[in-house]
């Protein structure tokens, strides 16, 4: 039987033995949670029949949940085994994938990176192999498509998966397998991911967009594949969704500092909002000046109405609100970013320059 490991334990635990099906190699599915308890079943269940054909062991790194999920883990892993659950301290998810590969890269040759948030097809972890064994690519990336119920959830679902919500992401749409850049991550060759250092765990979030500039910079190859894809399950309320998209934007500005040019067009257009949102206030003085963000938004309702009528759906009439929200929280991210780590920065270069007294001596 699989040994469960406590929070505060990290006992040895071999890999399965590599299955005479796999020739691409052994593997480790892993699965980083913080309160995933409404979810975790779900996932494991959906991956449990194509890890066991494959000879993958199930890896949950859980970042202090205080709900059941690590109980529903462990009862999984005691009644079918395949199963592990590990801590996480740092609770971020780029330190939950690290650890994993920390724990087993001796022993494995891919890891394949799960989001507790979500479902998946029963064949996704065969699929990702069979796409990198075809493509020789060192990473496979997959599209999402957000799924949702309910008055809110829907109408951000409808935002997300529209070009205006996600920019024309590549991994957010549909088409053909391709190499790109960046996409959603999902598998990775070992070697690969240890020869770049891992995830930087200092990103929060836009971990992956990151790590990624560092793959493709070392010559590893990136593969979007079209032969798979996952359902994700966004936020359900607005304030929600906006705390997550001033996340994503500040993970993005700290991408741009330590990557200059990594900055794409699409990124200017959500860049310049917080600036016109800023104008827009000192409109008592100017009206003129709350022209432009009144056009932007204007232009965020016109297009959920747009996306309201080609789904002839009427209950996603308000993912423009939705999308606005999404637009202007990545903004001031971005911004917010900007002036705080600048400034640091600045700070930093003060004090190399002038050191104090007595540290030259």
């Amino acid at each position: 039987m699989t040994r469960i490991m406590t929070r505060t334990e990290f006992a040895p635990v071999t890999v399965p033995p590599r299955a005479e099906e796999t020739p691409e190699g052994r593997i480790i599915i892993v699965i980083p949670t913080l309160n995933e308890a409404a979810h975790i079943v779900d996932v494991i269940r959906s991956l449990r029949a194509g890890a066991a054909r494959l000879g993958a062991l199930i890896v949950v790194v859980d970042g202090g949940s205080t709900d059941r999920t690590c109980d529903l883990v462990r009862a999984e892993a005691a009644q079918h085994g395949g199963i592990v659950l590990l801590p996480n301290p740092q609770r971020l998810q780029a330190a939950a994938i690290n650890l994993a590969v920390a724990q087993f890269g001796g022993q494995i040759d891919w890891i394949i990176r799960i989001d507790a948030h979500a479902a998946y097809p029963e064949d996704y972890c065969e699929t990702l192999l069979a796409e990198a064994q075809q493509t020789k690519a060192d990473s496979v990336v997959v599209r999402m498509r957000a799924v949702g119920a309910g008055f809110m959830q829907r109408n951000i679902t409808a935002a997300q998966n529209a070009f205006f919500g996600n920019g024309g992401s590549a991994h957010r749409g549909s088409g053909q397998g391709r190499f790109v850049e960046h996409g959603h991550h999902a598998l990775m060759r070992v070697s690969a991911f240890q020869a770049v250092g891992g995830y930087d765990e200092s990103f929060s979030h836009n971990e992956d967009a990151e790590l990624d500039q560092r793959l493709t910079k070392a010559g590893h190859r990136i593969w979007l594949t079209g032969a798979t894809q996952m359902d994700y399950f966004p936020r359900d309320n607005l304030v929600a969704l906006a705390r997550q998209y001033f996340r994503f934007g500040s993970g993005r500005c700290a991408t741009a500092f330590k990557h200059p040019g990594s900055i794409r067009p699409r990124h200017l257009i959500l860049i310049g909002l917080a600036p016109l949102a800023s104008l827009a206030a000192f409109a008592p003085v100017a009206e003129l000046l709350i022209l432009p963000l009144a056009l932007w938004g204007l232009a965020c309702l016109l297009a959920g109405l747009l996306v309201a009528l080609r789904a002839r759906d009427a209950r996603i009439a308000f993912s423009g609100v939705a999308g606005a929200v999404m637009q202007m929280a990545w903004s001031f991210g971005f911004w917010w970013r900007l002036v705080t780590q600048g400034a640091r920065q600045r700070a930093g270069s003060r004090r190399a320059g002038h050191p104090m007294r007595g540290e030259d001596q």
